[in-house]
Formats: C-alpha cells, structure tokens, sequence
C-alpha cells in the first residue's frame, strides 16, 4: 500500500516509518525541507514536498496514495512565528483531508491526544478534539483515530520525547525535585513500538473501522513513580522531592512558564495534574500488540541521554 505520511520527521513520525517499512507499504513522506531530514534512510522512502499548513503546497501530493497517517501536531505554541494549536491541529488538519479527498484516498488514520474533547482545561485537547470531529465528518471509507498516553522509547538524535526530556530538564540537573501537588496524579506509558505497530496495522484491520482509540499501556504509574523510574532508567538513584502546593505551582507556571523561563507550558501543567490514563483494553484486543512494560530495564536508553 502507498502511504501518505505526514509528521514523518518527528519522534512518532519515525517509528511508524520504519513499522510501514517493515510492513512492506511504500511511504511517501510529506516534509517541508528535504530527505536528509527523516531519521530513516531507505530507498523505498518517496520524499513529497508539501507543508500541512499551506494548502496550495498540497495539491497533487497525494496522487497515487491509497491511504493517509496524519501525525502533525505540537506540544507548545509559539504565536509569534504562527505555531498555533488552532493553525497545528484544526487548520492543518483540514487541509489534509481535503487533500486526501481530492484524490480519492479512503483510508486516513488519524493521531489525537489522550484526554481531547471540546470542554477541556486547555486549548491543545480542544483542538484535538476539533481535528478528530474534520475526521470523522469528511466520509472517509474506513478512518481510525488514536489518542496516545505518554510516550516513551529511544529518540533519534534531535527528537526527544517525555522521560528524555524530564531527564535533561529536571532530574539531572536539579538536587532534589520540585512536585506539583503531592505527585499523585496517573500516567499510563505506552512504549512508541506498540503504537507504531497499531498506526500501520489499522489500515487493514477491519475491527478498526470507524473507531477512536485510547493507546495507552496496560500499568499505571504516579508521576512520583515515574520520576523514579526514569531516574533508575538512566542509572541514576531517585533523588528527593519538594512537593510545591498546586496554587503556588499553578501561579509560577502562569508566569514564568508562559514566557519560557520554566520547562513547563500551562497548558502542559494542567495537562499533567490531571492525570494520563484511560481503558487500554480495545487498544491491546483489536491490534497484534506485545506490551512493553515501563520499566528501569526499557528505560535503560535514557543511560546515554
């Protein structure tokens, strides 16, 4: 099958290049730059030049693709260069599907966010939720909307994902380690493999047809839980930890965070404070999936981080 891939040159993007690969489908990879971009190199790759944002780009990129994995979207937004949730998510979005239903594609598998809906506490899970309604209404043959947990596994080089980055960001630098709230809140690791094998397998798998997906692992772990295992990933003893009252936290990281002075946007605070998780159960029942635990030993990546 010719795939059309979007998001191809990021953390996601590239495990489900290499799982179409695998699969033997033909990836047409939509970049705004050029190969030398993607983090995987094989002849069989076809680089198309095109940008989710510009839908004049768009025009004939999809031509002989029989199917679309739509993986673009940001973390944080940065207004002043035009990085939106609105222009990321719903705008680019759309120009996707019409792209794809000017030629005639009929399979477009979708990549949300655990926890979108339109009454949410931030502007990204309300314009996921926007991105999954373009997909749902545009009368796709067969569409499969997933909304991954917190994803972990090894990065490439410039493609760091959740414990990588809390490793750079917080635990290695700092002593003992600040805590909103008192660190209970859930999060449910999925490993980027088992997402990657479920993405390229529901362009096939009937049971899959019209159905939204929560892909999420099957344990469940305090975010103090996964402070310590990140830290043990990466051979290092779990350091102590300041637990900062939710109203002092919330009211730093509405100032600081918002211009860039903490690692931490307020959308990614409130993201975090309310938990990750969600029923797996359909996620490991309709896919061919093993489940990879998040464990030390799985995080042992993060050594050479």
């Amino acid at each position: 099958m010719h795939v059309l891939l979007t998001g191809a040159t990021g953390y996601v993007g590239s495990y489900i290049l290499r799982e179409l690969l695998r699969q033997g489908h033909t990836p047409h990879c939509l970049v705004r730059g050029s190969a030398a971009d993607l983090a995987v190199q094989d002849d069989a790759i076809q680089v198309v030049s095109g940008d989710v944002t510009d839908p004049a780009s768009l025009e004939g990129a999809f031509v002989d693709c029989d199917a679309v994995i739509h993986l673009v979207g940001i973390i944080e937004e940065s207004p002043s260069r035009g990085v939106t949730f609105e222009r990321l998510h719903v705008d680019a979005t759309r120009n996707v599907v019409e792209a794809a239903q000017e030629a005639d594609i009929e399979r477009f598998i979708h990549m949300s966010a655990n926890g979108a809906r339109p009454d949410a506490s931030t502007g990204y899970q309300r314009t996921k939720w926007e991105a999954e309604e373009i997909v749902k209404t545009a009368n796709f043959a067969h569409w499969t909307i997933f909304r991954p947990a917190l994803l972990f596994g090894k990065p490439d080089p410039g493609r760091p994902e959740f414990s990588s980055r809390l490793l750079s960001d917080l635990i290695r630098p700092f002593p003992i380690l600040p805590v909103f709230g008192d660190g209970s809140y859930e999060l449910q690791p999925v490993h980027a493999t088992e997402v990657a094998e479920a993405f390229v397998q529901a362009l096939q798998v009937k049971a899959a047809h019209h159905q939204t997906y929560i892909a999420a692992g099957r344990d469940r772990f305090s975010y103090v839980e996964v402070l310590d295992r990140i830290a043990q990933g990466a051979g290092l003893d779990p350091k102590p930890k300041a637990y900062v009252p939710l109203v002092l936290a919330r009211l730093g990281v509405y100032t600081a965070g918002r211009v860039g002075l903490l690692p931490i946007s307020p959308s990614q605070f409130e993201m975090l404070i309310e938990g990750n998780t969600g029923d797996e159960t359909a996620f490991y029942s309709d896919f061919d999936l093993s489940a990879t635990p998040y464990t030390p030993e799985n995080l042992a990546y993060l050594e050479t981080m």
